[in-house]
Protein backbone atom coordinates (compact mmCIF):
# COMPACT_ATOMS: atom_id res chain seq x y z
CA UNK A 1 0.00 0.00 0.00
CA UNK A 2 1.33 3.50 -0.77
CA UNK A 3 2.56 5.83 1.97
CA UNK A 4 2.88 9.52 1.12
CA UNK A 5 5.50 11.39 3.15
CA UNK A 6 6.37 15.04 2.60
CA UNK A 7 10.17 15.16 2.42
CA UNK A 8 10.54 18.61 0.92
CA UNK A 9 13.37 20.65 2.38
CA UNK A 10 12.29 22.98 5.16
CA UNK A 11 14.69 25.95 5.34
CA UNK A 12 15.92 27.24 8.68
CA UNK A 13 13.34 29.14 10.74
CA UNK A 14 10.60 28.30 8.21
CA UNK A 15 8.75 25.62 10.20
CA UNK A 16 6.06 27.93 11.61
CA UNK A 17 3.48 26.58 9.15
CA UNK A 18 4.12 22.98 10.20
CA UNK A 19 4.00 24.00 13.85
CA UNK A 20 0.64 25.70 13.42
CA UNK A 21 -0.81 22.70 11.60
CA UNK A 22 0.38 20.40 14.37
CA UNK A 23 -1.09 22.72 17.02
CA UNK A 24 -4.43 22.71 15.21
CA UNK A 25 -4.47 18.92 14.95
CA UNK A 26 -3.49 18.42 18.59
CA UNK A 27 -5.39 21.41 19.95
CA UNK A 28 -7.90 19.50 22.06
CA UNK A 29 -5.19 17.45 23.78
CA UNK A 30 -3.07 20.54 24.35
CA UNK A 31 -5.97 22.52 25.82
CA UNK A 32 -6.87 19.65 28.12
CA UNK A 33 -3.27 19.27 29.31
CA UNK A 34 -2.77 23.00 29.89
CA UNK A 35 -6.04 23.40 31.81
CA UNK A 36 -5.32 20.34 33.93
CA UNK A 37 -1.87 21.67 34.79
CA UNK A 38 -3.26 25.07 35.81
CA UNK A 39 -6.09 23.47 37.78
CA UNK A 40 -3.68 21.32 39.78
CA UNK A 41 -0.79 23.82 40.03
CA UNK A 42 -0.35 27.52 40.59
CA UNK A 43 -2.11 30.05 38.42
CA UNK A 44 1.07 32.12 38.22
CA UNK A 45 2.71 29.20 36.40
CA UNK A 46 0.54 29.86 33.37
CA UNK A 47 2.96 32.57 32.21
CA UNK A 48 5.79 30.09 31.72
CA UNK A 49 6.52 27.60 28.98
CA UNK A 50 4.94 24.14 29.25
CA UNK A 51 6.03 20.71 28.09
CA UNK A 52 2.92 18.79 27.05
CA UNK A 53 3.18 15.02 26.37
CA UNK A 54 1.30 13.87 23.28
CA UNK A 55 0.22 10.23 22.78
CA UNK A 56 2.24 8.54 20.06
CA UNK A 57 -0.92 7.75 18.12
CA UNK A 58 -1.47 11.49 17.57
CA UNK A 59 2.00 12.08 16.09
CA UNK A 60 2.07 9.35 13.43
CA UNK A 61 2.16 10.35 9.79
CA UNK A 62 -1.08 9.84 7.84
CA UNK A 63 -1.19 6.96 5.36
CA UNK A 64 -3.65 5.41 2.93
CA UNK A 65 -4.94 1.91 3.69
CA UNK A 66 -7.40 -0.44 2.09
CA UNK A 67 -10.72 -0.75 3.90
CA UNK A 68 -10.53 -4.02 5.87
CA UNK A 69 -14.24 -4.84 5.55
CA UNK A 70 -14.82 -4.31 1.85
CA UNK A 71 -13.45 -5.38 -1.52
CA UNK A 72 -11.75 -8.60 -2.62
CA UNK A 73 -8.02 -9.06 -2.11
CA UNK A 74 -5.52 -11.84 -2.71
CA UNK A 75 -2.14 -11.95 -0.99
CA UNK A 76 1.08 -13.59 -2.12
CA UNK A 77 3.51 -13.96 0.78
CA UNK A 78 6.83 -15.32 -0.48
CA UNK A 79 9.39 -16.90 1.83
CA UNK A 80 6.94 -18.45 4.33
CA UNK A 81 8.20 -21.86 5.45
CA UNK A 82 6.47 -22.16 8.83
CA UNK A 83 2.73 -21.53 8.39
CA UNK A 84 -0.04 -22.70 6.09
CA UNK A 85 -3.49 -21.15 5.53
CA UNK A 86 -5.71 -21.79 8.55
CA UNK A 87 -2.88 -22.15 11.09
CA UNK A 88 -3.40 -20.37 14.42
CA UNK A 89 -0.57 -18.00 15.37
CA UNK A 90 0.30 -17.77 19.05
CA UNK A 91 0.17 -14.38 20.74
CA UNK A 92 3.66 -12.92 21.44
CA UNK A 93 4.63 -13.02 25.13
CA UNK A 94 4.42 -9.85 27.21
CA UNK A 95 7.47 -7.66 26.84
CA UNK A 96 8.34 -9.08 23.44
CA UNK A 97 9.82 -7.07 20.63
CA UNK A 98 6.90 -7.43 18.25
CA UNK A 99 3.93 -5.18 17.76
CA UNK A 100 5.70 -1.85 17.55
CA UNK A 101 6.12 -1.46 21.30
CA UNK A 102 3.23 -0.71 23.62
CA UNK A 103 5.11 0.56 26.62
CA UNK A 104 4.63 -2.61 28.72
CA UNK A 105 7.44 -3.64 31.07
CA UNK A 106 9.93 -6.21 29.86
CA UNK A 107 12.86 -6.49 27.55
CA UNK A 108 11.04 -5.21 24.48
CA UNK A 109 11.31 -1.74 23.00
CA UNK A 110 8.60 0.86 23.70
CA UNK A 111 7.82 4.02 21.78
CA UNK A 112 8.08 7.18 23.89
CA UNK A 113 5.33 9.78 23.87
CA UNK A 114 6.06 12.94 21.93
CA UNK A 115 6.57 15.99 24.16
CA UNK A 116 5.53 19.31 22.69
CA UNK A 117 7.07 22.42 24.31
CA UNK A 118 4.65 25.36 24.18
CA UNK A 119 5.91 28.90 24.46
CA UNK A 120 4.29 31.43 26.80
CA UNK A 121 2.31 32.99 23.94
CA UNK A 122 0.96 29.61 22.79
CA UNK A 123 -0.03 28.64 26.33
CA UNK A 124 -1.96 31.89 26.80
CA UNK A 125 -3.64 31.59 23.39
CA UNK A 126 -4.94 28.14 24.31
CA UNK A 127 -5.91 29.14 27.84
CA UNK A 128 -7.94 32.24 26.94
CA UNK A 129 -9.09 31.17 23.49
CA UNK A 130 -12.83 31.22 24.13
CA UNK A 131 -13.07 33.90 26.84
CA UNK A 132 -14.01 37.56 26.49
CA UNK A 133 -15.52 40.45 28.39
CA UNK A 134 -19.28 40.52 27.78
CA UNK A 135 -20.76 43.49 25.87
CA UNK A 136 -17.35 44.96 25.10
CA UNK A 137 -18.74 47.43 22.55
CA UNK A 138 -20.97 49.98 24.21
CA UNK A 139 -23.72 51.40 22.03
CA UNK A 140 -23.93 54.72 23.90
CA UNK A 141 -20.30 55.68 23.29
CA UNK A 142 -19.62 58.98 21.59
CA UNK A 143 -19.16 59.01 17.83
CA UNK A 144 -15.59 60.30 18.07
CA UNK A 145 -13.24 57.80 16.43
CA UNK A 146 -9.53 57.74 17.14
CA UNK A 147 -6.99 57.16 14.41
CA UNK A 148 -3.55 55.60 14.43
CA UNK A 149 -1.01 56.09 11.61
CA UNK A 150 -0.10 52.88 9.79
CA UNK A 151 2.62 52.30 7.19
CA UNK A 152 1.14 51.99 3.70
CA UNK A 153 4.01 51.84 1.21
CA UNK A 154 5.73 54.82 -0.41
CA UNK A 155 4.77 58.06 -2.12
CA UNK A 156 6.52 60.68 -4.28
CA UNK A 157 5.48 63.60 -2.08
CA UNK A 158 5.66 64.19 1.62
CA UNK A 159 7.44 65.87 4.51
CA UNK A 160 11.27 65.82 4.57
CA UNK A 161 11.32 63.86 7.84
CA UNK A 162 9.44 61.02 6.10
CA UNK A 163 12.05 60.46 3.36
CA UNK A 164 12.88 56.78 2.98
CA UNK A 165 16.63 56.90 2.39
CA UNK A 166 17.01 53.25 1.35
CA UNK A 167 14.29 53.38 -1.31
CA UNK A 168 15.51 56.79 -2.54
CA UNK A 169 19.10 55.58 -2.98
CA UNK A 170 17.90 52.44 -4.74
CA UNK A 171 16.00 54.56 -7.27
CA UNK A 172 18.99 56.87 -7.64
CA UNK A 173 21.35 53.96 -8.34
CA UNK A 174 19.02 52.47 -10.94
CA UNK A 175 18.64 55.80 -12.75
CA UNK A 176 22.40 56.46 -12.78
CA UNK A 177 23.09 53.00 -14.21
CA UNK A 178 20.39 53.40 -16.85
CA UNK A 179 21.67 56.85 -17.96
CA UNK A 180 25.34 55.78 -17.84
CA UNK A 181 26.44 58.50 -15.45
CA UNK A 182 30.26 58.58 -15.44
CA UNK A 183 31.96 57.46 -12.29
CA UNK A 184 34.38 59.77 -10.51
CA UNK A 185 37.13 57.16 -10.90
CA UNK A 186 36.80 57.38 -14.70
CA UNK A 187 37.28 61.15 -14.65
CA UNK A 188 40.26 60.92 -12.28
CA UNK A 189 41.87 58.31 -14.52
CA UNK A 190 41.53 60.61 -17.58
CA UNK A 191 43.02 63.54 -15.67
CA UNK A 192 45.99 61.41 -14.63
CA UNK A 193 46.62 60.34 -18.23
CA UNK A 194 46.41 63.95 -19.45
CA UNK A 195 48.88 65.13 -16.78
CA UNK A 196 51.27 62.34 -17.72
CA UNK A 197 51.14 63.26 -21.42
CA UNK A 198 51.61 66.97 -20.67
CA UNK A 199 54.79 66.14 -18.75
CA UNK A 200 56.34 64.32 -21.72
CA UNK A 201 58.06 66.06 -24.69
CA UNK A 202 55.54 67.48 -27.14
CA UNK A 203 55.05 65.68 -30.42
CA UNK A 204 52.31 65.79 -33.04
CA UNK A 205 50.97 62.40 -32.00
CA UNK A 206 50.92 63.33 -28.30
CA UNK A 207 49.24 66.67 -29.04
CA UNK A 208 46.52 64.87 -31.01
CA UNK A 209 46.05 62.35 -28.19
CA UNK A 210 45.82 65.19 -25.65
CA UNK A 211 43.07 66.87 -27.66
CA UNK A 212 41.12 63.63 -27.78
CA UNK A 213 41.54 62.99 -24.06
CA UNK A 214 40.54 66.56 -23.13
CA UNK A 215 37.41 66.32 -25.28
CA UNK A 216 36.51 63.02 -23.62
CA UNK A 217 37.13 64.55 -20.17
CA UNK A 218 34.92 67.51 -20.98
CA UNK A 219 32.17 65.19 -22.26
CA UNK A 220 32.27 63.03 -19.12
CA UNK A 221 32.23 66.04 -16.80
CA UNK A 222 29.33 67.59 -18.70
CA UNK A 223 27.37 64.31 -18.54
CA UNK A 224 28.15 63.91 -14.86
CA UNK A 225 26.76 67.41 -14.21
CA UNK A 226 23.63 66.67 -16.29
CA UNK A 227 22.89 63.34 -14.58
CA UNK A 228 22.59 64.26 -10.93
CA UNK A 229 23.57 61.86 -8.18
CA UNK A 230 20.12 62.22 -6.54
CA UNK A 231 17.31 63.64 -8.63
CA UNK A 232 13.91 64.75 -7.32
CA UNK A 233 12.39 61.91 -9.35
CA UNK A 234 14.28 59.42 -7.13
CA UNK A 235 12.95 60.63 -3.80
CA UNK A 236 10.42 58.41 -2.04
CA UNK A 237 8.58 59.19 1.18
CA UNK A 238 7.10 56.80 3.70
CA UNK A 239 3.34 56.80 3.24
CA UNK A 240 1.02 56.55 6.23
CA UNK A 241 -2.70 55.89 6.37
CA UNK A 242 -4.91 56.83 9.27
CA UNK A 243 -6.23 53.56 10.63
CA UNK A 244 -9.42 53.97 12.67
CA UNK A 245 -9.30 52.46 16.13
CA UNK A 246 -12.47 51.26 17.85
CA UNK A 247 -13.47 53.57 20.65
CA UNK A 248 -13.61 50.87 23.28
CA UNK A 249 -12.32 52.60 26.39
CA UNK A 250 -12.77 50.08 29.17
CA UNK A 251 -11.93 49.88 32.86
CA UNK A 252 -12.04 46.87 35.17
CA UNK A 253 -12.54 47.42 38.92
CA UNK A 254 -11.09 44.67 41.11
CA UNK A 255 -12.57 44.72 44.63
CA UNK A 256 -11.18 42.37 47.31
CA UNK A 257 -11.98 41.92 50.99
CA UNK A 258 -8.78 41.72 53.08
CA UNK A 259 -10.41 42.01 56.52
CA UNK A 260 -9.72 39.74 59.49
CA UNK A 261 -12.68 37.51 58.57
CA UNK A 262 -10.76 36.50 55.44
CA UNK A 263 -8.28 33.86 56.57
CA UNK A 264 -5.11 33.02 54.67
CA UNK A 265 -6.93 30.34 52.69
CA UNK A 266 -9.71 32.73 51.62
CA UNK A 267 -7.25 35.49 50.73
CA UNK A 268 -5.17 33.04 48.74
CA UNK A 269 -8.20 31.89 46.71
CA UNK A 270 -9.30 35.48 46.10
CA UNK A 271 -5.82 36.48 44.95
CA UNK A 272 -5.66 33.47 42.64
CA UNK A 273 -8.91 34.52 41.04
CA UNK A 274 -7.69 38.08 40.53
CA UNK A 275 -4.31 36.89 39.21
CA UNK A 276 -6.17 34.93 36.56
CA UNK A 277 -8.44 37.89 35.81
CA UNK A 278 -5.49 40.29 35.62
CA UNK A 279 -3.60 37.98 33.26
CA UNK A 280 -6.69 37.57 31.09
CA UNK A 281 -7.27 41.32 30.79
CA UNK A 282 -3.64 42.14 30.05
CA UNK A 283 -3.50 39.38 27.46
CA UNK A 284 -6.72 40.06 25.56
CA UNK A 285 -7.21 43.84 25.78
CA UNK A 286 -4.57 46.48 25.04
CA UNK A 287 -6.71 49.51 25.85
CA UNK A 288 -8.11 48.75 29.29
CA UNK A 289 -7.48 50.36 32.67
CA UNK A 290 -7.44 48.25 35.83
CA UNK A 291 -8.34 49.81 39.18
CA UNK A 292 -7.47 47.84 42.34
CA UNK A 293 -9.59 48.47 45.44
CA UNK A 294 -9.21 46.51 48.65
CA UNK A 295 -11.13 47.07 51.85
CA UNK A 296 -11.46 46.23 55.51
CA UNK A 297 -13.69 48.63 57.46
CA UNK A 298 -12.41 51.28 55.04
CA UNK A 299 -11.50 51.06 51.37
CA UNK A 300 -8.64 52.46 49.34
CA UNK A 301 -7.30 52.36 45.81
CA UNK A 302 -3.92 50.61 45.66
CA UNK A 303 -1.41 49.62 43.02
CA UNK A 304 -1.02 46.12 41.61
CA UNK A 305 1.87 45.14 43.89
CA UNK A 306 0.04 46.19 47.06
CA UNK A 307 -3.20 44.55 45.93
CA UNK A 308 -1.66 41.13 45.43
CA UNK A 309 1.17 40.96 47.96
CA UNK A 310 0.72 43.44 50.81
CA UNK A 311 -0.94 42.20 54.00
CA UNK A 312 -3.66 44.07 55.89
CA UNK A 313 -6.37 43.22 58.39
CA UNK A 314 -9.28 44.90 60.16
CA UNK A 315 -13.06 44.97 60.39
CA UNK A 316 -15.43 44.32 57.51
CA UNK A 317 -17.59 47.00 55.86
CA UNK A 318 -18.14 45.97 52.22
CA UNK A 319 -20.06 49.09 51.25
CA UNK A 320 -16.88 51.18 51.61
CA UNK A 321 -15.43 49.45 48.54
CA UNK A 322 -18.58 50.12 46.49
CA UNK A 323 -18.59 53.75 47.54
CA UNK A 324 -14.93 54.06 46.60
CA UNK A 325 -15.68 52.55 43.20
CA UNK A 326 -18.56 54.98 42.65
CA UNK A 327 -16.32 57.88 43.63
CA UNK A 328 -13.57 56.87 41.18
CA UNK A 329 -16.11 56.44 38.37
CA UNK A 330 -17.40 59.94 38.96
CA UNK A 331 -13.90 61.43 38.99
CA UNK A 332 -12.14 59.58 36.15
CA UNK A 333 -14.44 57.23 34.24
CA UNK A 334 -17.71 58.81 33.07
CA UNK A 335 -20.13 56.09 32.01
CA UNK A 336 -20.92 57.94 28.77
CA UNK A 337 -17.34 57.40 27.56
CA UNK A 338 -16.15 54.20 29.27
CA UNK A 339 -17.14 50.55 29.38
CA UNK A 340 -17.10 49.78 33.10
CA UNK A 341 -16.63 46.26 34.51
CA UNK A 342 -16.18 45.05 38.06
CA UNK A 343 -15.21 41.85 39.87
CA UNK A 344 -15.59 41.48 43.63
CA UNK A 345 -14.27 38.73 45.90
CA UNK A 346 -15.29 38.26 49.53
CA UNK A 347 -16.02 35.58 52.10
CA UNK A 348 -19.53 36.99 52.54
CA UNK A 349 -19.05 38.27 56.07
CA UNK A 350 -20.16 41.86 56.66
CA UNK A 351 -21.12 44.18 59.48
CA UNK A 352 -24.78 43.97 60.49
CA UNK A 353 -27.05 46.02 58.23
CA UNK A 354 -24.36 46.83 55.66
CA UNK A 355 -25.29 44.04 53.21
CA UNK A 356 -28.62 45.72 52.42
CA UNK A 357 -26.75 48.98 51.83
CA UNK A 358 -24.43 47.16 49.42
CA UNK A 359 -27.42 45.82 47.49
CA UNK A 360 -28.97 49.28 47.36
CA UNK A 361 -25.73 50.83 46.07
CA UNK A 362 -25.55 48.25 43.30
CA UNK A 363 -29.21 48.46 42.29
CA UNK A 364 -29.58 52.23 42.42
CA UNK A 365 -26.18 53.51 41.33
CA UNK A 366 -23.36 51.21 40.26
CA UNK A 367 -25.10 48.71 37.98
CA UNK A 368 -26.65 51.57 36.03
CA UNK A 369 -23.10 52.50 35.05
CA UNK A 370 -21.59 49.03 34.60
CA UNK A 371 -21.54 46.75 31.59
CA UNK A 372 -20.96 43.70 33.80
CA UNK A 373 -20.44 42.95 37.49
CA UNK A 374 -19.22 39.59 38.81
CA UNK A 375 -19.27 38.62 42.48
CA UNK A 376 -17.24 35.63 43.72
CA UNK A 377 -17.78 34.36 47.26
CA UNK A 378 -15.14 32.23 49.00
CA UNK A 379 -16.76 29.49 51.10
CA UNK A 380 -15.42 26.65 53.23
CA UNK A 381 -15.05 23.26 51.56
CA UNK A 382 -17.38 21.75 54.16
CA UNK A 383 -20.10 24.21 53.13
CA UNK A 384 -20.04 23.17 49.46
CA UNK A 385 -22.81 20.61 49.78
CA UNK A 386 -24.93 22.88 51.99
CA UNK A 387 -24.70 26.05 49.91
CA UNK A 388 -24.32 24.44 46.52
CA UNK A 389 -27.87 23.09 46.30
CA UNK A 390 -29.87 25.70 48.23
CA UNK A 391 -30.37 29.42 48.27
CA UNK A 392 -28.92 29.70 51.76
CA UNK A 393 -25.76 31.68 52.34
CA UNK A 394 -24.18 34.60 54.10
CA UNK A 395 -25.97 37.90 54.57
CA UNK A 396 -24.06 39.41 51.65
CA UNK A 397 -24.94 36.47 49.37
CA UNK A 398 -28.64 36.73 50.22
CA UNK A 399 -28.62 40.49 49.64
CA UNK A 400 -26.82 40.11 46.32
CA UNK A 401 -29.38 37.56 45.12
CA UNK A 402 -31.94 40.35 45.06
CA UNK A 403 -29.56 42.39 42.90
CA UNK A 404 -29.47 39.65 40.26
CA UNK A 405 -33.26 39.74 40.07
CA UNK A 406 -33.17 43.40 39.01
CA UNK A 407 -30.07 43.49 36.81
CA UNK A 408 -29.14 40.73 34.30
CA UNK A 409 -25.60 42.14 34.00
CA UNK A 410 -24.90 41.04 37.59
CA UNK A 411 -23.66 37.47 38.15
CA UNK A 412 -22.40 35.61 41.21
CA UNK A 413 -20.65 32.32 41.94
CA UNK A 414 -18.98 30.43 44.78
CA UNK A 415 -15.44 29.08 45.12
CA UNK A 416 -14.45 26.50 47.73
CA UNK A 417 -11.12 25.13 46.51
CA UNK A 418 -8.38 26.08 44.02
CA UNK A 419 -9.75 23.67 41.42
CA UNK A 420 -13.02 25.69 41.36
CA UNK A 421 -11.34 28.92 40.23
CA UNK A 422 -10.91 28.17 36.56
CA UNK A 423 -14.41 26.65 36.00
CA UNK A 424 -16.02 29.63 37.76
CA UNK A 425 -13.86 32.04 35.79
CA UNK A 426 -14.99 30.42 32.55
CA UNK A 427 -18.62 30.64 33.63
CA UNK A 428 -18.29 34.35 34.28
CA UNK A 429 -16.36 35.26 31.13
CA UNK A 430 -17.25 32.59 28.56
CA UNK A 431 -17.43 33.90 25.00
CA UNK A 432 -20.95 34.11 23.64
CA UNK A 433 -22.63 33.08 26.88
CA UNK A 434 -25.88 34.85 27.62
CA UNK A 435 -26.43 36.86 30.74
CA UNK A 436 -28.93 34.36 32.06
CA UNK A 437 -26.57 31.38 31.75
CA UNK A 438 -23.18 32.89 32.48
CA UNK A 439 -23.01 31.88 36.15
CA UNK A 440 -25.24 29.76 38.30
CA UNK A 441 -26.55 31.65 41.24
Amino acid sequence: MPNFIDRRLNPKDKSIGNRRRFLKRAQQELKRAVKEHIRSGKIADIEGAHSVPMPSRDTSEPSFRHAPNSGHREYVLPGNKEFSPGDRIAKPPAGGRGGGGDGTPGIGEAEDDFRFVLSREEVLDLFFEDLELPDMVKLSLKEAVRYKPRRAGYTTAGAPNNINVARTMRNSLGRRIALHRPKLSQIEELRTRIEALEAEPSTAARRKQLVTLREELERLERRRRMVAYVDPVDIRYNRFEQQPLPNANAVMFCLMDVSSSMGEREKDLAKRFFVLLHLFLKRRYERIDIVFIRHTHEAGEVDEETFFYSTQSGGTVVSTALEKMREIIGQRYPASEWNIYAAQASDGDNIAGDSDRCAALLIDDILRLCQYYAYVEIIDERETEIFGATENGTSLWRAYRTVGEHWPNFQMARIARPSDIYPVFRQLFAKGASATTRAGR
